[in-house]
């Protein structure tokens, strides 16, 4: 499963949505950060953020199709 964390109203979420749509990333959870002081906390400054949440493993903006592609072939 994987999780996007990001904020409402956020330009780069919106360049991080359209690249995970060109890698043809599988479907994912979107979480807003927004009124989530613990979230703010932890990903304030790295908006937008692709988490596997089995793995823990996370990818910080920015990244672009071919970079999401390469992440998830990683087990």
């Amino acid at each position: 499963m994987l999780t996007l964390f990001q904020r409402d109203d956020c330009h780069l979420c919106d360049l991080a949505l359209a690249e995970l749509a060109k890698a043809r990333a599988p479907e994912f959870d979107s979480v807003f950060l927004d009124d989530q002081p613990a979230l703010e906390s932890r990903y304030g400054t790295r908006v937008p953020v692709l988490r596997h949440e089995a793995s823990g493993r996370e990818l910080d903006w920015p990244f672009d199709a071919v970079t999401v592609q390469a992440w998830l072939a990683v087990q």
